[in-house]
């Protein structure tokens, strides 16, 4: 694949820029004109991961579709069937609005994750910024997310839940949850290019953070005050402040469930540690990323 920019830059005319080895240290600033410059590329890599991921199926597209479906019934089996203690109303659409969430920082963080190193003939051949295969790897789960956004609007209908104006948030939400996943992307995936068992440590991570996140179930069910240590903290305003998935999804839920305005203060708080994630990820990234020829 050729990946060609909008506008030539030094580095194409410079046959030594092509070898890894010889890219210096962008500042952020310059490496942003760099990433608007390849914005095609960015596309093209988007599409083709999206290609890729479908390719030889049957159904294609329509996974992003049937693969929510197929997860919501199944929680709604066991907590409604099998644990019929759940007192939530609409539990299908209540775990929807956590699950889609969830399935996208799920696959945005572990493809991001193995993005660089899953692209070594990109990074060794071709001259481009670095960041444009995380960030497509990114983009190309976002498109997953929004199409399967159309599953909770159907049930939505189904339901006759309330639909207030609160739900043009919705885009903000999405892009808070957008600039939280790349930049934790940006940082495991360099951390993924010297140390490989970052992939088997994330498994666990990701598995044990969706358990500690409200995703199938509602956060009031956690006690209010708990004691470790002789120390007494709330548990539920904790797990906002220490978790911005739990922030996230319980904005979700309130502009598509509930159907009223969020709470502003974990919404801006959890903006601002997407943002500033996001910030540090591309730092990381800009520090390490000219020594990836050396690695991959």
């Amino acid at each position: 694949m050729t990946v060609t920019p909008t506008t030539p830059t030094t580095a194409q005319t410079n046959p030594r820029a092509t070898i890894d080895l010889a890219m210096p240290r962008q500042s952020m600033g310059a490496a942003l004109s760099d990433l608007w410059a390849y914005r095609y590329a960015i596309v093209q890599l988007t599409m083709r991961e999206l290609k890729a991921r479908y390719k030889n199926t049957a159904l294609g597209f329509f996974w992003s579709l049937l693969n929510p479906i197929g997860m919501m019934l199944v929680f709604t089996a066991v907590f409604t069937v099998f644990l019929p203690n759940n007192q939530i109303q609409n539990y299908p659409l209540f775990v929807l609005c956590g699950l889609l969430p969830w399935n996208f920082l799920s696959a945005g963080v572990m493809t991001g994750t193995s993005s660089i190193t899953a692209n070594a003939n990109l990074v060794t051949k071709i001259y481009f910024p670095r960041a444009v295969i995380p960030i497509a790897s990114v983009l190309a789960n976002l498109v997953n997310f929004l199409l399967s956004l159309i599953v909770l609007f159907v049930f939505l209908l189904l339901f006759r839940t309330h639909i207030s104006a609160w739900i043009l948030l919705l885009p903000v939400v999405v892009l808070l949850q957008t600039a939280f996943i790349l930049g934790l992307a940006l940082i495991l995936s360099t951390l993924n290019v010297f140390y490989r068992d970052t992939m088997m440590v994330m498994d666990v991570l990701m598995l044990a953070w969706f358990f500690l996140t409200p995703v199938v179930y509602a956060l009031e069910i956690l006690p209010d005050n708990y004691t470790v240590l002789g120390i007494t903290f709330n548990v539920q305003r904790t797990m906002y402040i220490v978790n911005p998935m739990a922030s996230l999804i319980g904005t979700y839920r309130d502009l598509l469930y509930w159907g009223y305005r969020t709470d502003f203060d974990f919404f801006i708080r959890t903006a601002i540690t997407a943002f500033a994630i996001l910030a540090f990820g591309f730092w990381f990234f800009l520090r390490y990323s000219p020594r990836f020829g050396e690695e991959v």
